[in-house]
């Protein structure tokens, strides 16, 4: 009896500390780092800026292969949201810094700025607002954003967004 009494709490307390798959979802995000002035980004300032539509992304692995596909995204440009943060350095300085983008999880994407703003990935980098007909903040995955023009699309496809930290490269 104590061994089966034994085996339902460790299923109880696996089950309670197991985490979704992506994590716990966002309806925010905040940017930080080397700014002048932190910001919390909502469902609602996004609804602020352009939405356009994206079109279908087959999502990949590291090797090539499909994990998923997404269909009819909509969504908005990273560097539209990031335009209006000012970093805390001389803009002939910009060239040296880089965007860490975090989910719930822990998952992290990196971008330059240069990347961003001085090529045509920047033009092809979103935060989505709506994926298979489903708005974002009704999606588990909440706050996702994916780089368009990547060969292997998982690899910057990120689910949950919870901040973006803005750093020097040493």
């Amino acid at each position: 009896m104590k061994k089966f009494a034994l085996l339902l709490f460790f299923l109880y307390t696996g089950s309670v500390f197991a985490q979704d798959k992506y994590g716990t979802a966002t309806h925010q995000f905040a940017i930080s780092g080397k700014v002048k002035n932190p910001s919390v980004i909502t469902m609602d300032s996004l609804a602020k800026y352009p939405m356009v539509p994206i079109g279908d992304i087959a999502v990949t692995d590291h090797t090539g292969a499909l994990k998923h596909k997404d269909t009819a995204l909509k969504g908005v440009l990273l560097k539209d949201i990031l335009s209006h943060t000012m970093i805390d350095a001389a803009p002939h300085l910009f060239s040296g810094y880089y965007f860490t983008c975090v989910g719930s999880d822990g998952y992290k994407v990196v971008y330059s700025w240069n990347e961003l703003f001085n090529t045509e990935i920047g033009d092809h980098v979103y935060i989505i607002m709506e994926k298979n007909g489903v708005k974002a903040d009704q999606l588990p995955e909440s706050i996702q954003m994916c780089s368009m023009l990547d060969q292997k699309t998982g690899r910057r496809y990120l689910h949950n967004l919870d901040r973006i930290v803005i750093s020097e490269a040493n």
